[in-house]
């Protein structure tokens, strides 16, 4: 008989199936331990399986997943007391006071997947299963929410053996964004991961905290098999959410190249960072040759001093060559932006809405993305800029951040009007979002716009239609619970 239940909750992953749950539970699943698993983002919470689990954990791989879980965190440990509750992601990591204070027991970050399993056989009253995991040292992997802390010390992640994920009792494919095509059909889209962690250490990103510069690969075959599941579950577009794609970049070719043979029809997209897309510009026509359809690249910003305060890597020429790259190799560039953070103006914003206009971009832009205001986590290394730290108050638990307050108001009256007309505008043409947002911005900075670029016919970028994106400082009206 299967030992006692656990439930894995997921509030939000980007509009995607949950890895986060699928994953861990093969894990929960092969030690014999009955494991429910629960989306909120599309289902309500059971509160008969809440009250019943002896061990409820969250996945918190993004900061609105957090924030749309403390309420429900909050709720579990009122309905049952003797559960025990683990929080488990990058966010959960740098949130980990904040979430002991509201009834957590465990928190882990990068990894997580033996010390979740080695956790529910102790809470479900398994007999521990050999040597997997040392739980002396379980919480060492945490750190509080006090005071101004720059990153925290992440040590040495274990290197696992993963398991192919169950996805067994989340809802099916067709339940998730889908991807919209020029034709105006959709097509049903699934996720995996090839890779986890990041070489670099972009100081904005939320994987460095917790990585701090490790980089963890899938065996190909688990890879494979979970696309596979996938494949026949529906899918015809596969995410991969890796934090950079080419971070390992043999690991990566093997894998579509694999994918193409064993399903030619099978289109994906993947995120490469603007450096790595430079490096190995040679390997973007096996991108289009096996199916990629788009790639994601955090640009961020075309200013070359915030790049270098980002640490990002690459810079305002760079991210040029790399559009002429990606269109002589027929790849299609997505491009994403963090358009407003302390040292934007008004000008500045104008000069990359022009610079997105001048490119031919507007319709590789989601328009969220013209909206983006810069988030500062706990142990952001953000926090290590003097001309950032300088800026920000005290970390906030309610917004679980760092908030900052621009020096010129005019450019957070921006923001929060372009945040607004994007939000009007979520299912709208991102030729009007964008032509909108523009005439806003040029009015208010007293500038000419530049003139849309002439065409005799718009190329029609494929996209997905989850409109949101995990570096936006989440409006508090999108948090509410299905």
């Amino acid at each position: 008989m299967p030992m006692p239940s656990a439930l894995l909750i997921s509030t939000y992953e980007l509009g995607h199936q949950p890895f986060g749950l699928a994953s861990p539970a093969a894990w929960l699943r092969a030690d014999g331990i009955e494991t429910r698993l629960l989306d909120l983002a599309k289902d309500p919470l059971d509160e008969s399986a809440v009250r019943s689990a002896r061990l409820i954990a969250f996945h918190l791989p993004m900061h609105t997943a957090t924030r749309l879980a403390a309420p429900v965190i909050k709720k579990a440990r009122a309905a049952n007391p003797g559960a025990r509750i683990c929080a488990y992601g990058l966010y959960a990591s740098l949130n980990a006071g904040w979430l002991r204070s509201i009834g957590v027991d465990d928190v882990l970050g990068g990894e997580f997947e033996a010390e979740l399993a080695a956790i529910a056989r102790q809470a479900c009253g398994a007999e521990m299963a050999g040597p997997r995991t040392d739980l002396a040292g379980l919480k060492t992997r945490a750190t509080d929410s006090a005071g101004l802390k720059p990153h925290p010390p992440s040590g040495n992640l274990p290197r696992l053996r993963f398991l192919v994920p169950d996805r067994a009792g989340l809802p099916p494919l067709e339940r998730y964004s889908t991807l919209r095509l020029a034709d105006g059909t959709r097509r049903v889209v699934g996720y995996t991961e090839a890779s986890r962690g990041c070489r670099h250490l972009c100081r904005h990103c939320p994987v460095v905290p917790v990585y701090n510069g490790q980089f963890r690969v899938v065996s190909s075959d688990v890879v494979l098999a979970d696309i596979a599941a996938q494949v026949a579950s529906g899918a015809e577009h596969i995410t991969f959410g890796d934090p950079d794609f080419f971070n390992g970049p043999t690991h990566a070719l093997r894998i579509v190249e694999a994918l193409h043979v064993a399903h030619p029809a099978l289109t994906y997209d993947v995120t490469v960072k603007v450096e790595h897309l430079l490096q190995h510009r040679d390997l973007l026509p096996t991108l289009r040759h096996t199916g990629c359809l788009f790639v994601t690249s955090a640009v961020e910003s075309i200013d070359d001093r915030v790049l270098a305060l980002l640490d990002k890597g690459h810079t305002r020429r760079d991210f040029l060559d790399v559009v002429s790259l990606c269109r002589d190799a027929g790849v299609t560039l997505q491009p994403t932006f963090v358009a407003f953070h302390p040292w934007t103006t008004i000008e500045s914003y104008c000069e990359l809405l022009d610079i997105i206009e001048g490119l031919d971009l507007v319709d590789h832009v989601a328009p969220i993305q013209l909206a983006i205001r810069l988030l500062v986590p706990e142990g952001s290394r953000l926090l290590d800029v003097e001309a950032l730290r300088v800026l920000v108050d005290a970390f906030d638990p309610t917004t679980l951040t760092y908030r900052w307050v621009h020096v010129d108001p005019r450019v957070d009256v921006l923001q929060r009007d372009v945040a607004a007309i994007v939000g009007r505008r979520l299912v709208s043409d991102r030729r009007v979002v964008f032509d909108e947002i523009s005439a806003v911005a040029h009015e208010r900075a007293g500038l000419p716009r530049v003139a849309p670029r002439a065409s005799s016919e718009r190329a029609f970028v494929p996209y997905r239609d989850e409109p949101w994106y995990c570096c936006a400082e989440p409006n508090p009206e999108q948090l509410t619970l299905v």
